[in-house]
């Protein structure tokens, strides 16, 4: 089943690079008594991703700071190093996006946005889509029909929910 709004995120650990190596991110805590933006994407330095959705949070990043967004957290079924990189490579980590992997892809299959497309090499990729949680809760939920597609999902088109 889809996430809808209304819903509680599912409890997930996804992962990050800290100074220490690998870190779990216990997501159930990070939600709590926050307001989060989440975008998902098909994968790291793969053409729309690189080239618009990040980009786009990039771009809004300040604007959702100002709307009271606690943090704007981008996930990707990829691990955490390719996610640390990408985040340098793009500007994301140092625009404050915190770039988190779903390496196995738990969290996506959990809240029914993944997808596979065999012909392009990825199995169990995460849809694109963007959301905002409240203290864990989905409040908005912007979900794109092909993942070679950034329009709703894009920190614009969240903000302006917002």
């Amino acid at each position: 089943m889809t996430i809808a709004v209304g819903d509680r995120l599912p409890e997930a650990t996804l992962l990050a690079m800290g100074a220490g190596g690998v870190e779990k991110v216990d997501l159930g805590a990070r939600l709590k008594g926050r307001r989060v933006a989440i975008f998902g994407l098909p994968g790291a330095y793969t053409g729309t991703c690189s080239t618009a959705h990040v980009p786009s949070f990039i771009r809004t990043r300040p604007q959702f700071d100002a709307k009271g967004v606690d943090e704007v957290i981008c996930v990707s079924v990829n691990d955490p190093f390719v996610m640390k990189a990408w985040g340098e490579a793009t500007g994301a980590t140092a625009a404050g996006i915190t770039m988190l992997g779903d390496a196995g892809g738990a969290f996506t299959a959990a809240i029914g946005l993944d997808f596979s497309n065999p012909d392009v090499g990825f199995a169990g990729r995460s849809k694109r889509y963007a959301l905002l949680a409240e203290d864990g809760v989905v409040k908005v939920l912007h979900l794109e029909a092909s993942p070679g597609v950034c329009e709703r999902s894009s920190g614009e088109a969240l903000l302006a929910e917002i």
